[in-house]
């Protein structure tokens, strides 16, 4: 922990603590066998990784990047991941420039995709003021917090820079717009983060080891949220809390519904594909959350930072013309119950 130590002067809203945890444990994501541990703030660099003992999975890791997918679940994204590249490639995606990262998220010098990362600003600067102050009254060290399809990395590098211990999942691994790119942060911090190539429906963290779980603009492409959720539950500890945010949400599922033939004509007419290869969900509705509280015990808190005068006309703007009801960004936070 000591090159992570060296960071927390950046941020002050995490207090010095006597107690820090200083390793995080894995397990199999094959047959979920205990594997080892790593220590956070080691450079993470092996190259020999885990081989299970149980079942033979071997855990490698790439330049830190730790491959903790099988073969098989890897060939079942794999068309996935090269539609996925190809859109984001042509929305002008990543940059080959660290000034481009380190801008993140209130800045997009590619000036490709302005008012997407307005909104990401915005709802981060809404976790900072509501959501993480509560994660460090309540973590006995630093809080350690899951950044589950983490893209590019910028939410752990700004976590990182404010002291928490971020650790960063994904299946992209790519160097523009994937856990690669989070090499440009070393500009900033001594050392990088965690990051993992895992499912988030199958975590290689033994349980309750964080104290938050963050889903950010990444809640809808799950196949099934009950699966999604339940996985980071259960590497929350009792008293963690679940973060999902910037995911569209509608107040219908009809709504949802055609946004989705939309859009998989849009991509269609200009890919060639429509971009459905995995059968994500894609976005929430009021019913969808309350099946997940039935579920899991949980109670949403819903907050709905303000994204601008022209983003809040949009549901009247298209009442007016007729159109079908525009995509709303809120958060949904919620607290998982001590047994």
């Amino acid at each position: 922990m000591t090159a992570l130590a060296a960071s927390a002067h950046l941020g002050s809203v995490v207090e010095d603590r006597a107690e820090v945890r200083p390793h995080l444990t894995l397990q199999c994501p094959q047959c979920g066998a205990t594997l080892g541990s790593i220590h956070y703030g080691a450079a993470m660099v092996l190259d020999t990784g885990f081989r299970c003992s149980n079942c033979s999975f071997l855990l490698s890791n790439n330049q830190g990047i730790w491959k903790a997918i099988t073969p098989e679940r890897q060939r079942y994204y794999e068309r996935w991941l090269m539609e996925y590249q190809i859109v984001r490639a042509a929305e002008g995606r990543g940059s080959g420039e660290a000034t481009f990262y380190l801008a993140l998220p209130y800045k997009d010098f590619s000036g490709r995709n302005d008012w997407q990362w307005a909104i990401r600003a915005r709802t981060f600067r809404h976790l900072e003021r509501t959501v993480l102050p509560t994660l460090v009254a309540n973590a006995q060290s630093r809080a350690y917090v899951l950044d589950l399809g983490a893209g590019n990395c910028w939410l752990s590098y700004r976590l990182a820079q404010r002291g928490y211990c971020p650790v960063a999942v994904d299946l992209l691994t790519n160097s523009t717009d994937g856990l690669g790119a989070a090499s440009h942060y070393l500009q900033e911090l001594p050392s990088l983060f965690p990051r993992f190539q895992a499912e988030l429906d199958c975590l290689p963290f033994s349980d309750d080891q964080f104290d938050c779980a963050t889903f950010n603009a990444s809640f809808h492409y799950s196949e099934d949220y009950a699966r999604t959720l339940g996985e980071a539950i259960r590497c929350l500890k009792p008293g963690g809390t679940v973060v999902v945010a910037d995911s569209p949400s509608y107040e219908s599922d009809e709504s949802g519904q055609r946004m989705l033939q939309e859009r998989r004509a849009a991509f269609t007419k200009q890919f060639g594909f429509p971009s459905d290869s995995l059968a994500s969900l894609e976005y929430l509705t009021a019913a969808r959350l309350r099946e997940l509280e039935t579920r899991f015990g949980l109670s949403w808190k819903v907050f709905e930072p303000s994204y601008g005068l022209r983003w809040s006309m949009r549901p009247l703007i298209a009442k007016w013309k007729g159109t079908r009801e525009p995509s709303q960004f809120r958060i949904y936070t919620a607290v998982v119950k001590t047994p």
